[in-house]
Formats: structure tokens, sequence, C-alpha cells
């Protein structure tokens, strides 16, 4: 069961006005189509992509035109456009019985 901070800092919400130079990282993460925690992991990692309202963090349209072009590159880690697909372990060989 999700708690009460989740469901109201959690879960990304749809913004009145999706064009507004301001949103909260809710409203972002909707407008993304991304989940709030992976937006949250993304902006502690890069600072510069957003401020402050008071406590509330905020990004403005260029934060988030930046934010969708480094998701459209891919994983930043690996340096790869899509996700690598795993591959399947060979099968497994019998051991030689020695006679």
């Amino acid at each position: 069961m999700a708690t009460k901070a989740y469901e109201l800092y959690g879960v990304p919400i749809p913004p009145e006005d999706p064009q507004q130079e301001y949103m909260t990282v809710q409203e972002t993460a909707h407008v993304l189509n991304c989940s709030v925690t992976w937006l949250r992991r993304f902006l502690r990692a890069n600072r510069h992509l957003h401020s402050y309202s008071g406590r509330r963090i905020v990004t403005n349209r260029e934060d988030r035109a930046a934010i969708y072009e480094t998701r459209r590159a891919g994983d930043p880690r690996q340096g790869r456009t899509i996700p690598r697909q795993r591959s399947r372990p060979a099968a497994r060989r019998p051991a030689l019985a020695r006679t």
C-alpha cells in the first residue's frame, strides 16, 4: 500500500497548462512521461537543470528540453542509444566421461 507522502509527491500529475514556464517535479514527470523517482535522481545528478521556489524544485522550458534530449540520447552511463539486450547463456555441455 502506498504511503500518503508517495501519493502526494511520488505520482506524476498533469499540469494545468503543459506550455507553462515553470513546473514542479511531478508535473515535469507527467510531461516527459517518466517516473518522479527517476526525475529526482536525474536532477540530483544534474543540479544545473533545476531551480528552487522555496522548498519546491521547479523546472523551466529550457531545463525540460535539456532533460528530454538527455533521455532521448540513451543511457549516459554506457554511451548506448538503447539498453543492451540480455544475451542467453550458452547451453551447458555435459562433462566428458572418462573411461
